[in-house]
């Protein structure tokens, strides 16, 4: 015990004794030596407050000298030498908050989050060169406040009061992967609606460009699903704030949410699947300009190509998730449906279009995926959206019946490139729309014998209707029977 007294006298007259004099490199040693020290856990919880308070006169000196540079006239070796001593003060505050609630409180109490967060702020905005040297301060700056912001939520919340949405608004991938971790760290339910009112909802979209802009930090796409998501409030103030290619990100997570394992837990409220199922009513006329050619502007195509992540998402929402099935019932949704694949499917018969089927089935590996048609299976997830609305709905299925929906989904089983799979959705929603329906399987027996829908593209595909005890069933057959 005596051993480690003495050490921290020692290290704290050092430290203190940088104050009377000009910077030298030996100064960064003796930074050095008390960071390597706080990695000792008894060393950690025995440091007094004296030393903190004379690392925190270091500290704010470094700032004050940083601050007086001119970018005119910089010593370079000099600036250097500050930058280096800056980070190395942050990495002792930051080896000193390591699982020790009372250090936390005890930097906290000194002002050492104002301090830093200044710091940082001038760090993200300094024009001195070289900027290279300014990544490892920021980085080691923003790792302080993770470990501040720890097990100690009075902490979290000074640093969330203070430090965000700045700390995201660095120019190092690094440090704002580290600033999201922080993020994330102080976030909870309440400042999660918070971040919903007009003032505050500038750092939900900044969270959420990042996602679009940086797909691999993980920390962004984390706080997006496990947060996010998770509040109606917050995704339908994002969204309305939000430009149509944001959007498409918003409505991508979404997705890919939707599809991870466990989906019963997804957490993604009902509020949040009826403003989708409302959005792509409300919008989903823009997807037709693709035919026109009207769509001469980024800004209109990036409208349609929501559209179509919206349709994916209710896709997504209808298909095994029971908690979303209340949206077979959404006011007028399988209508809007059912009319935009008629709209669609008369387009492209019309004239050659982008809706037109297609069949190029020649794959090519090094094929630019922005070359693609970005209507690519849209008919084929209106027909699934269909399908998903009136499974085990006898209401949708009779509805879907006085839509004459049944020889527009029969129109739709040939093969068609441009819309993969649209053979396997269409007979999967007949069989949705005939199941338990008399009247729909008597429908599609008469459609056969009148010749007025192209039956035979349903009994090439291997099914057939047949009458049976005075009903009618549709059953698979061989097709070379």
């Amino acid at each position: 015990m005596a051993a480690i007294t003495d050490r921290k006298l020692d290290i704290s007259a050092s430290i203190a004794g940088i104050l009377s004099e000009e910077h030298r490199p030996e100064h960064l040693q003796v930074l050095k030596t008390f960071t390597a020290a706080l990695r000792d856990k008894e060393y950690r919880d025995a440091v007094e407050e004296k030393a903190f308070s004379s690392l925190l006169k270091v500290f704010s000196r470094l700032r004050d000298e940083l601050l007086a540079v001119s970018c005119d006239d910089q010593d370079l070796q000099s600036v250097a030498l500050q930058l280096q001593l800056t980070a190395e003060c942050f990495r002792a505050q930051r080896n000193a908050c390591v699982q020790s609630t009372r250090n936390q409180s005890l930097l906290r109490e000194l002002g050492f989050i104002d301090v830093s967060l200044k710091h940082l702020g001038f760090l993200q905005n300094t024009q001195v060169e070289r900027r290279d040297g300014i990544f490892e301060p920021l980085r080691c700056g923003i790792q302080f406040l993770g470990n501040m912001s720890v097990g100690n939520q009075t902490c979290k919340d000074d640093i969330w009061q203070l430090g965000f949405p700045n700390l995201l608004h660095v120019d190092d991938e690094k440090a704002v992967n580290y600033a999201s971790m922080v993020l994330h760290t102080c976030l909870d339910e309440a400042k999660v609606e918070e971040l919903s009112d007009p003032q505050n909802i500038h750092l939900a979209l900044k969270v959420m460009e990042l996602c679009r802009t940086h797909p691999d930090l993980d920390w962004t796409v984390i706080i997006a699903t496990q947060y996010f998501l998770k509040s109606s409030a917050l995704v339908e103030s994002m969204y309305s704030g939000m430009s149509h290619h944001e959007r498409v990100t918003l409505l991508e997570l979404l997705s890919a949410q939707l599809q991870e394992e466990d989906s019963e837990e997804c957490g993604i409220p009902p509020n949040v699947a009826r403003f989708i199922a409302t959005s792509f009513q409300e919008g989903c006329g823009a997807v037709l300009t693709l035919a026109t050619g009207s769509a001469s502007s980024d800004e209109v195509l990036q409208e349609a190509l929501t559209v179509i992540s919206l349709l994916d998402v209710l896709c997504e929402m209808t298909s095994d998730h029971t908690q979303f099935m209340f949206l077979q019932e959404h006011p007028d949704l399988l209508v809007t449906t059912v009319e935009l694949l008629r709209q669609v499917h008369a387009i492209g018969k019309a004239s050659k279009n982008i809706f037109s089927a297609a069949q190029n089935f020649t794959f090519n590996a090094e094929a630019d995926p922005s070359s693609q048609s970005p209507v690519i299976s849209f008919k084929a997830h209106l027909i699934r959206l269909i399908g998903n609305l009136c499974y085990s709905n006898t209401d949708n299925q009779n509805k879907a019946r006085d839509l004459e929906c049944i020889p527009l989904i029969l129109d739709n089983c040939n093969l068609d490139s441009n819309n993969p799979f649209i053979s396997q959705w269409a007979i999967f929603t007949i069989r949705n729309l005939l199941e338990h329906n008399t009247q729909n399987q008597e429908q599609v027996a008469a459609l056969e014998r009148r010749g007025t829908a192209d039956y035979s593209a349903l009994r090439e595909l291997g099914f057939l209707v047949e009458e049976r005890d005075g009903g009618l069933l549709l059953k698979t057959v061989r097709k070379d029977s």
